[in-house]
């Protein structure tokens, strides 16, 4: 598990000191992390990272792999099976590492085991010379020490011990990755480094989690995860399962819902649920399956409806049969009820109706164990209309796991009061891949671990920390959400916010070495920031403007930007690292890539037949090929390590028409336009005039000058000395496009309309408005230019009131903004109160609108919407709902735009610079941009460019 940042709070911090306020533990090697950042020296300090890695040996230090060789692992066989299995893993990715078959019989001693069960462990425990006072009866604690003199003969050991069974595996898995072995070697190709010394500082290192169920929920696993599971391993059987259970151990994890879509782990492979119990991963089964009984097995076993008012007596004896086979292996048992097929259960809030079911169910669970049911742990989904229930006021025995869940898209409906606890604790069912409204998004990961840490930070902050468990679809291709989730779930104060954009960079390093960790790093985080604008599976010709902005150009520069810096890593990473890569870092890149541009070109190819564009034959043709090029980047896929990944990426995504998924790949509709002959011109902005040239604002405009099936060579000409319009590249036929700016040093001031003639045997003119406004905008001002202003909200002038702080990365354009704590009251805005300035220098008095654009978070306090307000200098705030419309369209919207936003006009009682205030008032709100206009602004999805701020 990569973690890159010990708990703050403990006293024995874990992993290599990187100095002051930095800690790298819990995770992967801290040599491959602070190598990546480039402060591993030869002479490390251990007094800090009681227990660190380090790559170079000192006095106490004590070798794990030294000139080669590696030390001997010991342990008893009378401990848990799954306890020496993962101790088997170490000594074999010791191996690994080292490249040698087996130690030496004078080898250096590494002695694992569990407490209580390990009679080595126990002995050292005895006599004084292991301390595990602080794992001691905590749930899958570990310390690994290193003790001088265990035993007669023995100067100097590594020990580790786990407070349980899990504790050991935790424990043998902390320091493999630690020393070099990515959880992901064999689920992504990720080779094992070379080490020829690898040493333990030394001291104590003590680690339990912070999160007590964390795990996976494999889900929508059909074609992609179906099609591979099949050819690999012959389906969804214990050889599958063994892959699965191994990756959620070596990532600290120890819970699993299992695939479901028509599978049942425990019924299609009778080995599959006693070897999870055996390696020590806990099953559940999912939301909408009672009893640890699949959905499947009703249709395959069930008598009747599934239908508890009509049919109690055969679904009671159905989930008996559930729970007895369940027997003593680990789990924790799903109650309630909803529709069948993951529908609900009726039209109304039927709280009566379920009480009874979850009575009638701990009766089962109860008899069948033959012990007190809140014996038997027990998790209570609250997902969908069944949080209408708990709303309604339905309860369960406090014993239960209460599991509120996120909307479906990253955005967490609801969390427990602050200070409330019971029992059973609260948890969070988290999706990184989901099939539903407002459209399945299901192919790559669109998902940023930054979104991922501002939500999970609420559920830690607001005490929902016994069970986290997010949906991964089908495991590839989300492999850095997966690892960042479980990581944050083991302990959220070792990744605090200011800590936050060395994960992915310890992430790559972790995979590949610390060469190109952070050019790697730049890829992950931007490719998913792109991705996270809006699902792919939404974009279609008319999601970014051709005509505006520039949208459509940007988005492809950005896009052709992440593919020339892939390209150039793959050219020269090692050729071992290259499958990796290829999954990791390239593949998802060039696909997205690939996917945009079809899009854009669908969107131009339309554009240009309706204009009469000869061009528009291109555009189709480029369609055709860039839907072939997707069709060759699977292929690749499937090819990458002699076939591994075969069907892994079968998914669909090109084609759809409404939320379901299609079921193969639909090449988009295209368009020729009609040969009429003669040219034709089309500005940007899709008007007959071009916007406005401003002082401040876009320094130039563009005309496209296009051929009607006939050769052409326009010829340009201005009116006025200061326009200048510059020819670009002429394509075959002669289309062209002119850039339209002006000499502001020449130009008189004042506003002004120019006039450019385009000749090419008939004369068109073309209006082009200027504005030189005799004016100094202030110093550190966002200028309004043609009444448009935007800000993004990382950039204000003075924060007060409050702690500020800037996510990185985070939203559709640069970063996000938020108050801390989340925990605190709702503020009245006013003066001493939370807020951000930012100055805004106004062309003239009047009216403006103020669009403030926030993440879509909901209000997980169960009120009606999270608020803000806005002020302009000192006037009196207005308060504004971020959810004002709690209608399912509009829901559909913020999902699929991946933003909120909301205006409020503002008088502007005179030209020059004035302060735009944004005030706290409920916390959870993300604040990403800022749009300021007289007027409509024009259309496109991601809004103007940032304006100019006067310097």
């Amino acid at each position: 598990m990569f973690a890159p940042f010990a708990n703050a709070k403990g006293a024995h911090a874990r992993g290599f000191d990187l100095g002051p306020g930095f800690r790298r533990g819990n995770g992967i090697g801290v040599a491959a992390l602070a190598l990546a950042i480039g402060l591993l020296t030869t002479t490390p300090t251990f007094a800090a990272e009681p227990a660190a890695i380090t790559l170079t040996a000192s006095a106490d230090a004590f070798p794990l792999i030294a000139a080669g060789k590696t030390a001997r692992i010991e342990y008893d066989q009378t401990d848990f099976p799954g306890a020496i299995r993962a101790i088997q893993g170490l000594r074999d990715d010791l191996a690994a590492l080292s490249r040698t078959a087996a130690p030496a019989k004078d080898a250096p001693v590494v002695i694992i085991g569990t407490i209580g069960k390990s009679a080595a462990i126990d002995a050292l425990v005895a006599s004084g010379k292991l301390d595990v006072s602080k794992v001691t009866g905590q749930w899958e604690a570990f310390v690994q020490q290193v003790v001088e003199n265990p035993r007669p003969g023995v100067a100097r050991a590594l020990v580790i011990a786990g407070a349980d069974k899990r504790g050991t595996i935790f424990g043998a898995y902390d320091l493999s990755e630690r020393a070099g072995v990515s959880p992901w070697t064999w689920w992504a190709d990720v080779p094992v480094p070379k080490r020829t010394d690898v040493f333990v500082a030394p001291g104590a290192n003590v680690q339990k989690p912070s999160v007590k169920y964390r795990g996976i929920f494999l889900n929508d696993e059909n074609p992609a995860l179906y099609g591979w599971a099949n050819k690999t391993f012959g389906g969804f059987n214990h050889a599958f399962y063994e892959r699965v259970f191994e990756l959620i151990l070596r990532m600290k994890g120890d819970y699993l819902w299992p695939a479901m879509w028509g599978k049942s782990i425990y019924d299609d492979d009778p080995m599959s649920a006693p070897l999870a119990d055996q390696m020590g991963v806990v099953l559940g089964t999912s939301h909408h399956e009672p009893m640890s009984r699949a959905h499947v097995e009703w249709e395959r076993y069930g008598q009747g409806r599934w239908d508890y008012a009509k049919n109690s007596e055969k679904l009671r004896q159905f989930w008996r049969e559930g729970v007895t086979r369940m027997g003593s292996n680990e789990s924790l048992v799903t109650v309630g009820m909803r529709g069948d097929g993951d529908e609900p259960m009726s039209e109304g809030t039927a709280t009566q109706l379920l009480e009874t079911i979850v009575a009638d169910q701990r009766k089962i669970i109860g008899e069948v164990t033959g012990k007190d049911p809140a014996k038997t742990p027990q998790v209570w989904a609250l997902y969908k209309e069944v949080q209408d229930y708990y709303d309604a006021g339905m309860r369960v025995p406090d014993d239960v796991t209460l599991l509120f869940a996120d909307d479906n898209w990253g955005n967490i409906r609801r969390l427990p009061e602050l200070g409330k606890t019971r029992p059973g604790g609260y948890g969070v069912y988290y999706h990184f891949d989901y099939v539903g409204g407002p459209r399945n998004y299901k192919w790559l990961n669109t998902n940023q671990i930054e979104r991922t840490w501002e939500q999970m930070k609420l559920a830690s902050d607001y005490g929902a920390n016994q069970l986290w468990i997010v949906n991964v679809g089908d495991l590839k291709p989300m492999e850095l959400p997966t690892e960042f989730f479980l990581d944050y779930a083991w302990n959220p104060d070792a990744i605090p916010l200011e800590k936050l954009p060395a994960y992915t960079k310890g992430w790559a390093a972790q995979q590949f070495g610390p060469d190109h960790a952070t050019e790697i790093a730049a890829l992950l985080d931007g490719y998913t920031k792109l991705n996270a604008r809006r699902k792919p599976e939404l974009i279609n010709e008319a999601t970014f403007s051709l005509v505006n902005f520039r949208e459509a150009e940007r988005v492809e520069a950005e896009w052709t930007d992440l593919e020339k810096r892939a390209d150039a890593l793959r050219a020269v990473i090692p050729q071992a690292q290259d499958s990796a890569f290829f999954q990791l870092v390239w593949f998802p890149i060039k696909a997205s890539a690939n996917f945009n541009r079809l899009y854009i070109a669908t969107g131009r190819n339309r554009l240009y037949a309706s204009q009469g564009r000869m061009a528009a034959k291109a555009q189709a043709t480029l369609v055709q090929n860039l839907f072939d090029r997707d069709a060759d980047l699977t292929r690749q896929h499937d090819a990458i390590n002699g076939g591994k990944w075969v069907h892994m990426m079968d998914q669909t995504h090109i084609g759809y028409t409404g939320w379901q998924q299609p079921d193969a790949n639909i090449i988009p509709k295209t368009q020729i336009a009609d040969p009429t002959g003669g040219w034709g011109v089309a500005l940007e902005g899709g008007g007959e005039t071009l916007p406005s040239l401003t002082r401040w604002g876009p320094q130039s405009r563009w005309i496209d000058v296009f051929s009607k099936w006939a050769p052409i060579n326009v010829r340009p000409s201005v009116d006025v000395p200061w326009l200048k319009v510059a020819k670009g590249r002429a394509s075959n036929t002669g289309d062209v496009r002119l850039e339209v700016s002006v000499d502001w040093a020449k130009a008189p001031k004042g506003d002004h309309v120019a006039t450019i003639t385009l000749v090419d045997g008939e004369t068109k003119t073309i209006p082009a408005p200027i504005s030189n406004p005799d004016r100094k905008p202030a110093k550190g001002a966002f200028v309004e230019a043609g009444g448009l202003t935007a800000i993004e909200a990382e950039h204000y002038a003075a924060a007060s009131g409050g702690v500020w702080k800037v996510i990185p990365n985070l939203g559709r354009t640069l970063s996000g903004v938020t108050s801390y704590p989340t925990t605190s009251a709702a503020s009245t805005p006013g003066k001493g109160g939370a807020s951000l300035d930012y100055l805004v220098d106004f062309e003239k008095a009047g009216p403006v609108d103020l669009t403030v654009l926030v993440s879509p978070t909901l209000d997980f306090r169960g009120g009606k919407g999270l608020t803000y307000a806005v002020s302009l200098d000192d006037g009196a705030p207005v308060v504004v709902n971020s959810q004002p419309d709690q209608s399912d369209k509009a829901w559909n919207k913020a999902v699929a735009d991946n933003v909120r936003s909301q205006t409020t006009t503002l008088n502007v009682p005179a030209a020059g610079p004035h302060k735009v205030r944004l005030w706290r008032v409920d916390p959870g709100v993300v604040f990403q941009r800022l749009v300021l206009s007289r007027g409509a602004v024009a259309e496109s999805y991601l809004g103007p460019p940032e304006s100019v701020r006067a310097k």
